[in-house]
């Protein structure tokens, strides 16, 4: 029960990665608030409270954190997960494609940790965790503004973690790989072999090796860690 006690906030939660997270903090021990903007693709366990909560939006942030003070009277963790992909490269992306993505995988970030901060500076505790990507630290060809906004991700966290290091929180940000959802299971066939194939491991991670290592960061036994980057990719960033 490394979790016991702990109000934790998920948000991308309906399935995949978010959903492995939601799971196994309840399975710990933590009340669970799971979000998102679609419906879970399946019952969650006991300890799980489902949220409709759209990340792009100041207004839904604000109530949602507001009602789980009300309710809970704290938030111990938050799990910044939603996020979004696309593939264009950088000559053939509109407006409209970078704003949307700007918004929910970068924004969406910025507006849960914002919320979050202002509870957890006034209990002196708390644990942020923004998921980026192995492709916030490294690139491929195309998906510019994927890039763009899971780079973003990290060094936010680091900014963060550096403002309110002396005031209880701890931000640290974590880096899949490619990882088997139902995000990666709707891509082009080919285009998974081939990150799959330049992977060391050769093989897809799964959500709840992601999971376990948010698991890690939200609780006490990572007291002593923050702002730092981690890496769970199969051995992708050490080529």
């Amino acid at each position: 029960m490394r979790l016991q006690g702990k109000v934790a906030l998920v948000t991308g939660a309906a399935s995949g990665i978010g959903y492995a997270i939601a799971e196994l903090f309840a399975k710990e021990g933590a009340t669970v608030i799971a979000t998102d903007i679609a419906e879970p693709k399946k019952v969650y366990p006991a300890g799980v409270e489902s949220m409709k909560l759209d990340v792009t939006s100041e207004g839904e942030w604000e109530k949602t954190v507001a009602g789980i003070i009300k309710k809970h009277g704290k938030l111990d963790v938050l799990i910044n997960n939603a996020g979004i992909i696309a593939y264009e490269p950088l000559h053939e992306l509109g407006m409209e494609a970078w704003n949307r993505m700007i918004a929910v995988d970068q924004t969406g970030v910025f507006l849960g940790m914002r919320e979050a901060v202002r509870v957890m500076r006034k209990q002196k505790s708390g644990s942020i965790v923004n998921i980026s990507s192995i492709w916030g630290s490294a690139a491929v060809s195309g998906a510019h503004s994927y890039h763009a906004a899971k780079g973003a991700v990290r060094n936010m966290s680091k900014n963060a973690a550096m403002t309110y290091v002396g005031e209880g929180i701890r931000v640290n940000s974590v880096h899949p790989g490619f990882i088997v959802t139902p995000l990666t299971d709707s891509q082009d066939e080919a285009l998974n072999k081939a990150v799959i194939d330049a992977t060391p491991m050769k093989r897809g991670g799964k959500p709840a090796e992601i999971a376990y290592g948010c698991l890690y960061l939200a609780s006490d036994e990572s007291s002593f860690t923050t702002g730092v980057e981690l890496i769970i990719d199969g051995g992708y960033l050490a080529q």
